[in-house]
């Protein structure tokens, strides 16, 4: 198989798969081709896709490649999603709880309780419920509390390849807000306009 062709049947994989397919499942898939060959083919893909006459571009989420709308777009591509179907929202303090588990994961509630001053309790099964945060175990001290980190859904959602990816906590929120439907706050008055979101993963290309 040439590179020409691979690179179209790659495109055509990714396209498909609704979580990010890992170079073992592509590999899996592609029992013929040489690892060498695959990896360099989708590499010359993912940087074709970012040429700016593509609306969409391939990306490492997750652990693995997902095909994306383009940060450009975003705005157009969101009116038409929201125009579809309704977002998917969080409450305030249900994005505050993602964000103090986010950026200090493994977190008990005590400690998530301990950042925020209320029980996050109600906002944790929230987050359970939607798949952005799952259990990691129990913290070795006493009484053994149970353990919160962000899970795979949380990456994908925000397409982040992994946490290190995670912007300031300023930017997390507004990345937050847009990529979960929440509305962007009034700015206070005399101050500076906001800064543009960081958020590239509004809605899958293929969505």
């Amino acid at each position: 198989m040439d590179r020409a062709a691979l690179k179209a049947l790659l495109e055509a994989i990714i396209y498909v798969s609704e979580e990010p397919i890992t170079i073992a499942q592509l590999e899996k898939v592609l029992a013929d081709v040489s690892k060498d060959e695959l990896r360099g083919a989708l590499e010359a893909l993912l940087e074709a896709s970012r040429a700016p006459e593509r609306g969409v571009e391939i990306r490492q989420v997750a652990g693995g490649y997902r095909m994306y709308t383009k940060p450009e777009h975003h705005e157009a591509v969101r009116r038409f999603v929201r125009s579809q179907k309704p977002p998917l929202r969080l409450s305030l303090p249900a994005l505050e709880t993602l964000a103090v588990i986010a950026y200090k994961q493994p977190v008990t509630t005590p400690e998530i309780k301990a950042v925020r001053g209320v029980d996050p309790s109600s906002a944790l099964a929230t987050l359970l419920e939607k798949g952005l945060v799952v259990t990691a175990g129990r913290k070795q001290c006493i009484g053994r509390p149970i353990l919160y980190r962000t899970a795979k859904e949380f990456l994908i959602r925000f397409g982040l390849k992994d946490v290190g990816e995670l912007p300031t906590l300023e930017e997390f929120e507004e990345l937050a807000r847009a990529s979960l439907g929440e509305p962007e706050p009034a700015p206070a008055a005399g101050s500076e306009p906001a800064r543009e979101s960081r958020e590239e993963a509004a809605e899958p290309g293929n969505a």
